[in-house]
């Protein structure tokens, strides 16, 4: 009776040892084991850059020349790559401002209605609505100041 019992209990005692070193010598597979395990942890951040990509398609850019300005809108004519074309074509946008629209004159935030026909200035803004909004208004240095005074701005 007795030696059946310590029989088992070596095969037993065998097996644990054979798992143990097949545990060992494939310890690089547990290594990733772990990942999936914080995968659901990462899974939300490419979901957050799925959105962001979103968004950046969302947001487009505009340059040109400011026609009119109020504390609520830009008018903008420049020049755009018409679909499917080459060539490039005169454009005319009007941007609506409100007050998360970040407007800056060198280096110092101003408001729409600080910006002067003639200055030069690129938008970034979004379509909401069926309504292009500006998120961002850049004056370009010294376009006004040239055309204002007739002559190139001075270099530096």
């Amino acid at each position: 009776m007795k030696r059946p019992v310590v029989l088992l209990i070596a095969v037993v005692f065998g097996i644990g040892a054979a798992g143990l070193a097949v545990a060992q010598t494939s310890s690089p597979a547990p290594a990733p084991a772990p990942a999936p395990a914080t995968t659901p942890a990462p899974a939300p951040k490419p979901v957050d850059t799925k959105q962001k990509p979103a968004e950046a398609k969302k947001t487009k850019n505009a340059q040109g020349i400011v026609k009119s300005a109020s504390a609520d809108s830009l008018v903008v004519a420049g020049r755009e790559k018409a679909q499917g074309a080459k060539e490039m074509k005169d454009a005319e946008w009007t941007f609506a401002v409100d007050s998360k629209t970040a407007i800056r004159k060198s280096g110092k935030a101003i408001t729409a209605a600080d910006l002067k026909p003639g200055d030069q200035v690129q938008v970034r803004y979004m379509d909401q609505a069926g309504k292009a909004t500006a998120v961002a208004i850049q004056v370009k240095p010294g376009a006004a100041a040239a055309k204002s005074t007739g002559q190139p701005a001075e270099k530096k």
